[in-house]
């Protein structure tokens, strides 16, 4: 009687059965990742973006204050968090730290704005002894001035440069005052607005999400999006709090540097190194030119001019690519190329703001990637090596 071979799935009690390896098929990565396959489904994913971003840049007065305020938010959950174990009221501790946040604003724009101002009526009269410093770059920059100017000059004929610059000369005062009445204008009420939402998304809790959580159909899209939400506060505000200590103690370095080098308002300039290390790649880069600039104005030999310099570069790559780094890299791992195209583009969105919401934002969208299966080799491609860089 010839033998039958029992078919694989066959697992009965007593019955020896031998599985082939070779027959079972390797599992497809591409599951854990999709990629979509349909042209017209990707083809309306495109024009969907693109009317998104055109939405974000026009209606940026609305929406830079509310995406703050978010921001913000997760920032202020640890205080939160210790207000309600002290069972203090919503509303009180909300209004509690919308206070905190304005005291520490108000106060350090009153300790910086006499040394700022200082420092702002002492820069032209040390033009003259910076260029002096710098003469072997100013020597071509001006020889390229002259240049441009004979070149007008025989474009336009001899006369036209003289007039046209005293002709303009009114215009162009009365357009730079317009200009930064407009700007301060659209501070005041940017930041108005912020802190009133921010004040009623700290008074609302967790009602938004328990709402958006109601209206799930399904189980599994109740769960995701709790557990998106709750990756996101995690994520995000522990990133924003090692990134504020990181800085500060970025600040209190470069202050007591400064001290040690014999500059004067040294708290100017820890706070300037505070500030501009909220501003990745580019925030450093413009710290590097405005402490090589207060060396050259304040510091004799000049040899020891180049001092703040060095000093505020290697305390920055220290902290940000050793120290912060080693923190933050078991939570956030994102591309470098990818966060300096997101900082730019950002700051092109929504100017200086931008370039401080950029990496948070990029964060945020790695978050729900990685979370969103249709979405997962998107979010792959936004994740950097782990032992190159972190933010």
């Amino acid at each position: 009687m010839p033998s039958s071979k029992p078919p694989s799935g066959d697992l009965s009690v007593g019955r020896e059965v031998t599985i082939d390896d070779s027959a079972i098929p390797a599992p497809d990565e591409r599951n854990d990742m999709p990629l979509p396959q349909d042209p017209q489904a990707i083809f309306q994913g495109g024009l969907f973006l693109l009317a998104l971003l055109a939405g974000v840049y026009l209606a940026r007065e609305v929406l830079l204050p509310i995406v703050l305020a978010f921001i913000l938010k997760l920032l202020m959950q640890p205080i939160m968090r210790l207000f309600a174990r002290l069972r203090v009221s919503r509303v009180v501790a909300s209004l509690l730290v919308i206070l905190l946040l304005l005291g520490i604003i108000c106060g350090l724009g009153e300790l910086l704005s006499t040394p700022a101002s200082d420092w702002a009526k002492r820069l032209p009269e040390g033009l003259p002894r910076l260029q002096e410093r710098v003469r072997i770059i100013s020597a071509p920059l001006n020889a390229m001035s002259r240049l441009l100017a004979h070149a007008k000059m025989a474009v336009g004929g001899a006369n036209t440069p003289g007039a046209g610059t005293m002709q303009a000369s009114p215009s162009l005062t009365n357009g730079l005052q317009a200009a930064l009445l407009s700007a301060a204008h659209t501070f005041a009420s940017e930041f108005l607005a912020t802190f009133l939402i921010l004040f009623f998304l700290l008074m609302s809790g967790d009602t938004f999400l328990r709402r958006l959580v109601e209206v799930m159909p399904r189980f599994r899209d109740k769960r995701q999006v709790t557990d998106i939400s709750q990756q996101i506060e995690a994520d995000i505000s522990a990133y924003l709090v090692t990134v504020t200590g990181m800085n500060a103690l970025v600040g209190i370095a470069t202050g007591l540097a400064m001290w040690a080098l014999g500059l004067q308002d040294v708290l100017l300039w820890g706070a300037a190194a505070f500030l501009l290390n909220f501003v990745p790649i580019l925030g450093p880069l413009c710290g590097f030119a405005i402490f090589l600039a207060v060396g050259m104005l304040s510091l004799d030999p000049l040899w020891k001019a180049f001092m703040p310099m060095i000093l505020y570069s290697t305390i920055h790559i220290l902290e940000g690519e050793t120290v912060t780094p080693l923190i933050l890299a078991r939570r956030f791992t994102l591309n470098p190329v990818l966060v300096i195209m997101s900082l730019l583009f950002w700051d092109w969105m929504w100017g200086v703001p931008g370039a401080i919401l950029a990496v948070p934002i990029l964060a945020i969208v790695k978050i729900i990637c990685d979370r969103v299966r249709s979405l997962a080799a998107f979010g792959h491609f936004l994740e950097g090596e782990q032992h190159v860089w972190a933010p």
